[in-house]
């Protein structure tokens, strides 16, 4: 085991390194190659020292992790979270090399962050915090280098300080810098949907090639506490259209299990949360799948 391996030594990482040596073991790929993508390229350990409301200062921890450039400039997303560290970020980074590779991007993964709990700062704090993260890692970013992208615990409105940030010391506007911006700025129609639409038709392509069916279960409306389905359990058409709609929408959160099956590798999706009115909605409909594979 390396030193650099042991710096990034932790769950998600190990998780990261072991579904890659299944991979590789499947594709019998060369040995010197797995040591290589084992171990991200490169990666920056940046100090984000913020003044607070009160006029303290506070130091942050900052990272941001390129793992492949092989195929082209890095991307991925930046996140502010309480227990980000190397080894996730190094983790998040190695599969986002896989994701562009597997639908053919021309792209490496990369990923960023800061550790830092962003509800409990305000508005003025956090847009400081931001833009001295991304000073410390303008070296690293660029639009033909990496390209920072939204995650856990940042949005747009984040976006736009890192793309101002990193405009202002080139001197002109740099959309490119980074993707998930505002639509005013450049920003794309439909990115904030993008990857819970993508869970959802991944889930109903997948439910219709392996001929699942819809467990038969009641559902109930908390806003209203009436329900959409018999007291048989049997939910009507519109109840399973509002709720498919709504998937398609990717205003969904999702558990998934895996299961192990005689004819290969099964998913069960354990449950499906879909929101009626977005994210803040406290309206929901729960959906259930079964799992059975049938070869």
């Amino acid at each position: 085991m390396s030193d650099l391996y042991r710096e990034l030594d932790t769950p998600t990482f190990r998780l990261a390194v072991a579904q890659f040596e299944e991979a590789a073991e499947r594709l019998r790929l060369d040995h010197n190659l797995r040591e290589r993508l084992k171990i991200p390229q490169r990666a920056l350990i940046v100090s984000v020292p913020v003044r607070m409301d009160d006029g303290s200062v506070k130091v942050f921890v900052g990272y941001r992790v390129q793992h492949d450039t092989a195929l082209g400039p890095s991307k991925g997303g930046v996140r502010f979270h309480p227990e980000v560290n190397l080894g996730e970020v190094a983790a998040l980074a190695m599969w986002m090399t896989w994701k562009c590779a597997l639908v053919g991007l021309p792209y490496g993964g990369a990923k960023g962050g800061v550790r830092v709990a962003p509800e409990r700062l305000s508005r003025a704090e956090l847009q400081r915090l931001t833009r001295r993260y991304t000073a410390e890692i303008l070296p690293l970013i660029g639009p033909e280098i990496d390209i920072p992208a939204p995650d856990v615990g940042t949005n747009a409105q984040v976006m736009a300080w890192m793309m101002d940030t990193y405009s202002q010391q080139v001197g002109y506007a740099v959309p490119g810098v980074v993707t998930g911006k505002p639509l005013a700025i450049g920003g794309s129609l439909g990115r904030e949907d993008a990857t819970g639409r993508g869970v959802a038709d991944v889930i109903l392509e997948t439910m219709q090639y392996l001929k699942w069916i819809l467990r038969k279960r009641r559902w109930r409306s908390r806003a209203s506490g009436t329900s959409a389905c018999t007291r048989r359990g049997f939910c009507t058409r519109s109840a399973r259209r509002s709720s498919l709609s709504a998937m398609r929408r990717g205003a969904c959160t999702m558990r998934v299990g895996w299961t192990s099956q005689p004819s290969g590798l099964a998913t069960r999706v354990t449950s499906a949360r879909c929101m009626s009115a977005g994210w803040a909605s406290s309206s929901a409909i729960g959906i259930s799948f079964s799992s059975t594979v049938r070869s």
